[in-house]
């Protein structure tokens, strides 16, 4: 008789637990749910959407264990004081992660990156998918998707190319030394003045930049929205070969005269 009243308490406790745990688990699933379609009819920015649902299921989670200790009797102070002393020791083993953590948060606080930008930075290059606790989801014109710790994002150098609305397209060309200079000049400027997606003030820039040692090189710098850049450069590069093949003008190259001399 004593035994049953020592166990049949404990045996209560723990199945009114798992009760608990089992129905929270699905309750926050739905809550999370909920929580996701209101965040994304919101007017907030798609950079902050999925941090902030995932910060949710973490939240409620955490609450629905501290719940369920309470249940099996477990004085919530002593456990709360159990889990600082044990976070101490997993966040020592665990420092990247944390990094990673506050790299999140700094990218989700000032905002460098936002979800739809085309950036370079911790060795990789993509288009933003989404921005996580952890790590930040690039998506490359190849279409591959590559997680990139928010740490190497935030801690070094990173370039944002949708910032600003236009951008500078940079050329070189290079041109035989027996070409007229003024003839090569004002082909190229007509070249790039009548594309459509090139600007006109600024105006585009051609000048020569190098006596190189086969060839006198001429740089080209127009302007275009930051959409268009790679339209500019690939038609412009086409244009300027097209333009080589109908004027008969050689494109130089390195070269090296070899003289064989025979002894008898």
């Amino acid at each position: 008789m004593d035994w049953l009243e020592i166990v049949l308490p404990i045996a209560k406790s723990i199945a009114l637990a798992l009760i608990v745990l089992l129905v929270g688990l699905a309750v926050i699933r739905v809550i999370t749910k909920f929580v996701a379609k209101g965040i994304d009819r919101s007017k907030m920015d798609d950079t902050l959407k999925p941090f902030l649902t995932s910060m949710a299921g973490t939240i409620l989670k955490i609450l629905l264990v501290l719940t369920v200790v309470q249940i099996l009797g477990v004085d919530i102070t002593s456990f709360v004081a159990i889990i600082a002393a044990a976070g101490f020791a997993i966040g020592l083993a665990f420092q990247g992660a944390l990094a990673n953590f506050a790299g999140g948060v700094l990218l989700l606080t000032l905002r460098p990156i936002r979800v739809g930008d085309y950036v370079e930075g911790g060795g990789y290059s993509g288009t933003v998918q989404g921005i996580k606790i952890l790590y930040t989801e690039l998506v490359t014109p190849d279409n591959k998707v590559i997680f990139v710790p928010n740490a190497s994002l935030s801690n070094t150098g990173l370039t944002n190319y949708n910032v600003k609305e236009t951008r500078r397209v940079d050329f070189a060309f290079g041109a035989g030394y027996e070409t007229n200079a003024d003839y090569v000049i004002q082909s190229l400027t007509e070249i790039v003045s009548k594309h459509p997606l090139v600007f006109q003030d600024p105006a585009p820039f051609v000048k020569i930049s190098e006596h190189g040692e086969s060839a006198v090189v001429y740089t080209v710098r127009v302007w275009s929205k930051s959409e268009d850049y790679w339209t500019v450069h690939f038609d412009v590069m086409e244009d300027v070969k097209k333009w080589f093949e109908n004027d008969e003008l050689s494109i130089p190259y390195p070269q090296m005269d070899v003289n064989v001399s025979q002894k008898q």
